[in-house]
């Protein structure tokens, strides 16, 4: 470890000696520790990085004076949509991605530096529950739609087939993540497949160009953006770890995202396909107003204009159809080729531009008080991983449904959107809609029929909780139709037809805490049980299923029950495997 000399000597070429003002005070350990911090930090570097940032901090955000005449929206060969599209192209686009799933060329990799500062937890964002049924995580149900992806794409194939998942962490999300994977047993994938590496922090800067001092022994430190993904890719062989793996098309995601369909088969080959080196997922813009990043051209070249770069002229601008004409939202989910992604850590990744967060950033005051700002007080210089897209020589962008795959999970619930309830509802109205198309039929408590249409957005819940879990089904394909007994849901006193091979009835035995509910299958894999439920809200009942059941099954149960208005809601999920993570206690105390 370089000496104190050496450390000051290269802060001060860096003009930040400020750092080491309050060295002298420290006991050897933390004097060691901030030295460890400081030593790898570059003097030319880190000069240049506090200047650029107060630089940019300085220049008003407002859009280029000429950037209206210079925007295009994407030309229309250069876009897909997974719903406006003849039903045989989808089936080619999803059998070739499921082809490239089955031959083991086809990764996925989560953005998960980011911490839960603006959900109100101190924890990575993947550990959140929003309130579901089964009380699962997001890191849960996006690792069940792997198992499920590499099923079914094995099944069409006849093969045993992986999807490698790659975690980009940060210093503050890296250990409780691998510590979570661990308690929760890798949710029953292969930690082999599971790769966690970490990207590259940077001060956190004043707005006159001064490295922030966290505390006497700390510099504030942020995550470089998810746009460090390039340089963080090649500080750790992440990409070499991909060629031995004969991976060749990454599909990479943000971890806040409730209804993500990693390794997407119909994305994955429409890319394929089109002969994409690069490729963004879009939905449609709510509104103008929408404050999402539009994918569209600037002289002639594809990339993400933030929302704040576009006038209010330019982003009401409409289309012949009516339709807003930069309507591409953003959705930070994205398809990239290994070598383009080498390409760009070997050659683009010093041309890309850091962006400017502005952010109450806590800091030790001359005295040497700890203080925690009221306002912005500091500037965390990012780069976004879709800074990427001009480099591309074949860019695609592919439109989605919003309500089938997009409901970002961003903000406490006291905000207006993109918070807890509003995610659970995205996912239990899409698993609600599976049910509706399968042929299922809602139940009200006298028999009558419930809407069968969808809950308008923003409504509150959908009619009847219905949570399917991902191993049942990735995005609705289970052949929940085939079952020849009636398929009534009855809220409160209803079935949960949850696949072709699993059926179950719930029935209230009656109204104390020890009711006991019978779940039964149907007679060619029927292992009557009988739960004895201890107490309302018991998140760990299993069924002790009989010798015979089909292929040698076992069932986990999980249970969710409220009081409401002296009325019992239930809702149950039922998920393959005897030791299911649903059972498990899904988030941080």
């Amino acid at each position: 470890m370089a000496s104190e000399l050496d450390v000051r000597a290269r802060l001060q070429r860096a003009g930040q000696e400020h750092l080491l003002r309050f060295c002298a005070e420290l006991a050897p350990g933390p004097r060691a520790a901030l030295l460890a911090q400081l030593e790898p930090l570059e003097p030319e570097a880190l000069r240049e990085h506090c200047r650029r940032a107060a630089a940019a901090c300085a220049r008003p955000p407002a859009p280029a004076p000429d950037l209206a005449a210079r925007l295009r929206p994407l030309p229309p060969e250069r876009v897909g949509s997974a719903s406006g599209v003849a039903p045989q192209t989808r089936r080619l686009w999803e059998e070739e991605g499921f082809h490239q799933i089955a031959l083991n060329k086809v990764a996925v990799l989560l953005l998960a530096g980011g911490q839960g500062t603006r959900l109100g937890v101190t924890y990575p964002k993947g550990m959140y529950q929003v309130g579901l049924p089964s009380q699962k995580t997001l890191y849960q149900l996006q690792a069940e739609r792997i198992r499920r992806v590499e099923q079914l794409a094995g099944e069409r194939y006849g093969t045993r087939c992986t999807v490698p998942w790659y975690i980009m962490t940060s210093e503050f999300t890296l250990g409780p993540t691998a510590k979570f994977f661990k308690e929760h047993d890798f949710f029953h994938l292969d930690p082999n497949n599971v790769v966690m590496f970490e990207q590259r922090m940077l001060p956190a800067v004043t707005f006159d160009g001064r490295a922030i001092l966290e505390r006497k022994d700390k510099v504030a430190m942020a995550p470089d953006g998810n746009g460090g993904l390039y340089c963080a890719l090649a500080d750790h062989q992440v990409l070499e770890d991909m060629e031995r793996r004969g991976v060749e098309f990454v599909h990479v995601y943000c971890v806040d995202n409730i209804l993500v369909r990693l390794a997407d088969p119909v994305f994955i080959g429409f890319c394929v396909l089109r002969g994409a080196d690069c490729g963004a997922k879009v939905v449609e813009k709510a509104s103008p107003e929408e404050p999402v990043g539009v994918v569209c051209q600037v002289d002639g070249v594809p990339q993400v204009v933030e929302y704040s770069e576009i006038s209010p002229q330019t982003a009401r601008l409409r289309a012949p159809g009516g339709g807003l004409l930069y309507n591409a939202g953003n959705i930070c989910n994205h398809f990239f080729t290994r070598d383009f992604l080498q390409m760009v850590t070997r050659e683009f990744e010093p041309l890309l531009k850091p962006h400017v967060a502005v952010k109450k950033v806590p800091y030790v005051d001359e005295e040497g008080n700890p203080v925690k700002p009221l306002e912005p007080n500091g500037i965390k210089m990012e780069k976004f991983v879709f800074d990427v897209l001009p480099f591309a020589k074949n860019f695609v962008a592919f439109q989605v449904l919003r309500g089938e795959e997009f409901s970002p999970l961003k903000n406490a619930d006291s905000a207006e959107r993109d918070n807890p309830s509003t995610a659970r509802r995205a996912l239990l109205a899409q698993h609600h809609q599976w049910a509706l198309q399968a042929g299922a039929h809602f139940l009200d408590a006298h028999g009558a029929r419930l809407p069968e249409q969808p809950s308008p957005p923003g409504s509150g819940e959908p009619p009847a909780i219905c949570e399917i879990s991902p191993l049942v089904s990735y995005s609705g394909e289970a052949d929940l139709a085939s079952h020849p007994e009636p398929r009534d849901w009855i809220p409160g006193h209803h079935d949960l037809l949850v696949s072709r091979d699993w059926r179950c009835t719930c029935k209230a035995g009656s109204s104390s805490p020890r009711s006991s509910w019978t779940w039964t299958w149907p007679g060619h894999c029927r292992p009557d049980s009988l739960l004895d439920l201890p107490a309302p809200g018991s998140p760990r009942l299993r069924t002790q299923p009989r010798p015979g059941l089909q292929g040698g099954k076992q069932a986990a149960l999980s249970f969710w029950l409220q009081n409401m208005d002296h009325r019992s809601k239930h809702a149950g999920s039922l998920h393959e495997g005897g030791n299911c993570p649903a059972t498990r206690s899904p988030g941080p105390k």
